[in-house]
């Protein structure tokens, strides 16, 4: 038992890794933004920019790897862990740097910007913080100090950190909201910044005060407990709305699993069936909206249809069915109405071309193991005085001993006179030719 505790002890054993004096003077000349830094700030903000105006994940990951945003987060935390006042305001000051000229710089970029998809994913996906970006944040915060206090530092670490805690996009994302006027793409980004900041910083304070970071002489304690209350009332006011909208992702998502489940499971109902559906996750509870065509649904058919959705735990009252959209939804043309008959009969017939093709590549299969024995019977007897009938057959040969074996045709030739072995060699010559094998047994039968 000793052995195991001394060998898990030697496991998880930091102090002979690390260096926490080089590291603590890495974080400090990191975090300020003057010359260079200034400009690839600004040409990563750019970059990132671009790619969310393009939805495009490759250039966003190349932005992030170029920002050198995470400094002053780290020295920040750096700062809180060893009661650092003036690391504090230093990385505080450059941290507001960074910001101001990441906004400014994006929102420059998308007021000039004549591009805007219709959908706009990538914005989009920065605008709705979870429970899911507090982990990240916080895990690549462990994982980038850790780094930093490494003697012996690795070359994929920090990349990693930088793409997965994502802070270059929210910032861009807040630059379009403002080159817009869109407040829900100000806030959202913003609040997903702040997380990823928060939870790095706090990431670094805990693990600064793991490694026992040296503090500046004369540090004051209780200024220092003060720090450590402000920082857990600051993670309490970051997670619960981080926490709430993770449960609110996790509900829409079942939502609308099982809104699909139930479409799929009932396409055809009686005489009628569903051609279309919507899924409408920002009604307070959300809806499914099922639009119908043919005869109208029997009772039955209908308590049917809610039991399954109730079992999947869909209330009826969620649960809107449009028999005759034309007249009930005003919102929706007969163009598209007809449209989504339409597409409903196009899904059906792409679905029994698939089973046609599925069931001719079947037959064509069979067709090609099929063995011409009515045409080989001909031809034999034409050149053979006496064959009657030839049967061929395909088999499976497996010598004494083996587990598996070899595909075989037999060929079992009638005749009304005996055939020379010369013959015989010959027509089995001919059959290796003309069947494009040379597996061949031949068995001849003579009839008189």
């Amino acid at each position: 038992m000793n052995k195991v505790s001394q060998f898990f002890r030697s496991l998880v054993n930091m102090k002979d890794h690390v260096d926490v004096q080089a590291a603590a003077t890495s974080i400090r000349s990191g975090i300020y933004f003057r010359g260079p830094n200034v400009f690839i700030l600004a040409c990563a903000i750019i970059i990132a920019a671009v790619g969310l105006n393009l939805n495009s994940i490759p250039v966003i990951i190349g932005a992030m790897l170029i920002s050198p945003v995470m400094g002053p987060i780290l020295g920040f935390g750096l700062g809180l862990g060893t009661n650092d006042t003036t690391l504090v305001k230093e990385a505080l000051k450059n941290f507001l740097v960074m910001v101001v000229i990441s906004i400014l710089a994006s929102s420059i970029f998308y007021l000039i910007s004549p591009l805007q998809l219709e959908h706009q994913t990538e914005l989009l996906a920065r605008t709705n913080p979870t429970i899911y970006d507090v982990l990240i944040a916080l895990f690549g915060g462990f994982a980038g100090i850790l780094e930093n206090s490494r003697k012996e530092k690795g070359g994929t670490v920090i990349p990693g950190v930088a793409i997965a805690t994502a802070l270059m996009p929210p910032l861009c994302t807040v630059g379009y909201g403002i080159a817009h006027l869109d407040l829900h793409f100000i806030v959202g980004a913003f609040y997903l910044f702040l997380i990823n900041t928060v939870f790095i910083t706090l990431a670094t304070f805990v693990t600064v005060k793991y490694l026992h970071f040296s503090c500046p002489v004369g540090a004051d304690t209780a200024r220092l407990r003060r720090n450590s209350r402000w920082v857990a009332l600051i993670l309490i006011i970051m997670l619960v709305p981080s926490v709430l909208s993770g449960i609110q992702m996790i509900r829409d998502n079942n939502f609308a699993r099982s809104a699909q489940r139930i479409v799929e499971a009932n396409k055809n109902i009686g005489k009628s069936y569903i051609y279309d559906h919507k899924t409408n996750l920002e009604n307070k509870p959300p809806t499914i909206d099922i639009y119908m065509a043919g005869e109208k649904m029997e009772a039955v058919e209908r308590e049917r249809l809610y039991q399954q959705a109730e079992a999947d735990g869909i209330t009826r009252s969620q649960i809107i069915i449009h028999e005759d959209a034309a007249y009930q939804y005003q919102m929706m043309s007969e163009s598209e109405i007809i449209q989504g008959i339409i597409d409903g009969h196009n899904r059906q017939v792409e679905e029994l071309e698939g089973k046609i093709a599925e069931l001719s590549g079947e037959i064509q299969q069979y067709r090609n193991r099929q063995l011409p024995a009515a045409l080989i019977t001909r031809e034999l007897a034409a050149q053979y005085d006496g064959v009657q009938q030839v049967t061929l057959t395909r088999g499976e040969q497996i010598a004494a001993g083996s587990e598996s074996g070899s595909d075989i045709i037999v060929a079992i030739i009638q005749c009304t006179k005996p055939l020379k072995a010369a013959e015989q060699l010959r027509i089995r010559n001919w059959l290796q030719v003309r069947l494009d094998t040379d597996n061949i047994e031949v068995i001849v039968n003579t009839k008189k």
